[in-house]
């Protein structure tokens, strides 16, 4: 008796077991059915259960599946290890360093596979700010719960019986809609500064205020995301562009103050008038795109964010002297490396990036058989889009646009009539590179 009183003094109280003892909603009550999963999911979680291992449906698909919506992804949190996950399956592989996860391909589809995580403790490898850089330190569920970032991400679903898991009371928050942090906000976004972007993303989509505890630091912690990888960063910008709620998205990262540094010179584009519309134009496109379920093409969706800075810059070549087309290189590689120091754009979206940028110039020639060669262009469906949007924003006259839109529906002797006169500047020009210098005609044998 006496040397339990002296180990509650010394020890501190211990915390309650109400603490990793979570609550098991049944079906009845949240309405889930395993039929909702995907087949992927559900026989990845019957595989690893039949091996004797725990596995949960987990996250963001548990969540949306909540609130009604379609979920994009399903993952699995289970309690073996990635080696006894890749064991378990034909097709699966181990990917990741500073967190290793397994991909289980099921046919087409490809299931993320978690095994639990531990608690962080002081053998955590972390950068000088807090951030975790090394994390395969595997827990229980309970602790894995406690490591995920909210608490309507920290739910666990069951196929086999049914039920939701909830260590945190994340199914209230969601029927509060409130999006609440698990642990102290300020040492959560230490560890990871992505869960500041990832709580406005979440916000945006789910239609949740953020909880003011988590929604305080967010400001004066910004600066942290100049530590995150710029793959990681690419990564979480597009999920944001890409989530159906970009417009708003944008406009709460503005709120925030998250917008300085995110994307350099950002806020610079949606403080000008035009700027911005053209950039609010085309997010707004995107969002009723995925919202009608059409793809998205992140060339596309980037190339109009940057468009205004390589206005600029294409501008200031110019003044200094350079070719109109030269000058446009040279400004699309300025900015595109700018981007580059922050943002690990892909080599293949970057292509796609320059190839809409350049097509611009060309559309402005309705003359001769250049547009006919441009319809050709693999891109010109890119680059027509794009037209018609600077159009829409009021940065270059409609007429231009629905020249084009006309030019490509009608036939060949329509397309002909289209053409405008060439001016007879232009077609001296012509004549005279077609002529040969009287230099030229000189025998050069003697």
């Amino acid at each position: 008796m006496i040397r339990k009183l002296i180990s509650r003094v010394f020890k501190g109280k211990k915390p309650s077991a109400s603490r990793h003892e979570p609550a098991v909603i049944p079906v009845s009550n949240h309405g889930i059915t395993r039929d909702r999963l995907s087949s992927g999911s559900r026989r990845v979680c019957e595989t690893l259960q039949a091996k004797g291992f725990k596995a949960f449906v987990v996250g963001g698909a548990v969540r949306d599946l909540l609130i009604g919506a379609d979920p994009k992804d399903f993952d699995v949190a289970t309690d073996a290890t990635p080696e006894e996950v890749r064991a378990a399956f034909r097709r699966a592989r181990i990917i990741g360093r500073r967190f290793q996860i397994v991909h289980v391909m099921m046919g087409a589809e490809t299931i993320e596979v978690t095994t639990f995580r531990g608690e962080l403790d002081a053998n955590t490898k972390k950068d000088e700010h807090g951030r975790v850089l090394h994390d395969n330190v595997f827990g229980t569920q309970a602790e894995d719960a406690a490591r995920r970032d909210f608490t309507a991400n920290a739910l666990y679903y069951d196929p086999a019986t049914e039920t939701v898991i909830d260590y945190h009371h994340g199914v209230a928050d969601l029927k509060q809609k409130t999006l609440r942090m698990i642990g102290e906000p300020r040492n959560r976004y230490r560890e990871d500064p992505v869960r500041m972007l990832r709580a406005v993303r979440l916000a945006a989509k789910l239609g949740l205020s953020i909880d003011p505890e988590a929604k305080k630091p967010i400001r004066e912690m910004a600066s942290l995301l100049e530590n995150v990888p710029p793959a990681r960063l690419f990564d979480e910008m597009l999920k944001l562009l890409t989530s159906g709620h970009a417009v708003k998205c944008i406009t709460q990262l503005r709120g925030e103050g998250l917008h300085h540094g995110l994307l350099p010179l950002l806020d610079v584009i949606l403080e000008q008038p035009m700027g911005e519309k053209f950039v609010m134009l085309s997010l707004a496109n995107t969002d009723e795109r995925i919202r009608r379920g059409k793809g998205s093409s992140p060339g596309f969706l980037f190339a109009t964010l940057l468009w205004h800075e390589v206005l600029a810059a294409w501008e200031k070549q110019m003044h200094a002297g350079e070719a109109k087309i030269p000058a446009l290189y040279q400004a699309m590689d300025r900015v595109l490396d700018v981007q580059g120091e922050k943002l690990a754009i892909t080599r293949r979206i970057v292509g796609d990036i320059k190839e809409i940028w350049a097509l611009q110039p060309r559309f402005e020639q309705r003359t001769g058989k250049r547009p006919y060669a441009l319809l050709e262009q693999p891109r010109f469906r890119a680059g027509y889009d794009f037209l018609v949007l600077r159009a829409q924003a009021g940065e270059i006259e409609m007429d231009v646009a629905d020249w084009w839109t006309r030019f490509q529906h009608v036939d060949g002797e329509q397309r002909a009539a289209m053409l405008l006169p060439e001016q007879a500047a232009d077609k001296k020009k012509r004549r005279r590179r077609k002529k040969k210098p009287a230099s030229d005609s000189v025998d050069r044998s003697e």
